[in-house]
């Protein structure tokens, strides 16, 4: 677990798994996501700056945890970390053992968690099938991280590298929606 300050004063923290385990039996290709090509974003680029478009960019918080984990995955908590479970819920205080005289919590993974090797492509796949069924945007032929929709005439454009996304159209309005 990883806890940082943020310059607003707000304590933010990452959890991470060891994904080096999974290595024995994931190979890279069930496990590698795509991402948006380097042309790609340029390309991108240029045409909001031609059209004159609006750009906005946004990350999108706990990406990989909206994200269903697609095998049995176990996480090992210990020490401060399994104390701090306990403290957040008490409920986890039946599951504590104890090795080597620290504390221990043995969990199941429900969602995909960053550090397993799959959680980016699990997002990406979460991502583009909701940007294509829910939203009706079209993927890109030659940049499966870059997809496009016709609103209100003119063309909207978003492309992502993992949970950090561009997005642009004509219309401020749009971007705002």
């Amino acid at each position: 677990m990883f806890l940082k300050q943020k310059r607003c004063g707000k304590i933010k923290g990452r959890g991470c798994a060891d994904g080096r385990k999974q290595r024995i039996y994931k190979s890279k290709e069930e496990t590698s996501s795509p991402t948006i090509h380097i042309e790609s974003l340029f390309l991108t680029s240029i045409i909001d700056a031609l059209e004159d478009r609006h750009v906005v960019t946004l990350d999108i918080p706990g990406a990989f945890m909206q994200a269903d984990i697609d095998e049995l995955v176990h996480v090992k908590l210990h020490g401060e970390l399994a104390d701090l479970l306990v403290r957040v819920d008490p409920s986890y205080a039946q599951f504590v053992t104890f090795e080597n005289n620290q504390k221990v919590i043995y969990t199941e993974l429900d969602k995909a968690l960053y550090g397993t090797l799959q959680a980016a492509l699990l997002f990406w796949k979460k991502l583009s099938a909701f940007l294509k069924d829910k939203l009706g945007f079209e993927e890109n032929p030659y940049d499966a991280c870059v997809m496009n929709k016709q609103i209100n005439g003119f063309q909207a454009t978003i492309g992502w590298h993992v949970d950090d996304v561009k997005l642009s159209h004509q219309s401020q309005e749009v971007l705002e929606d």
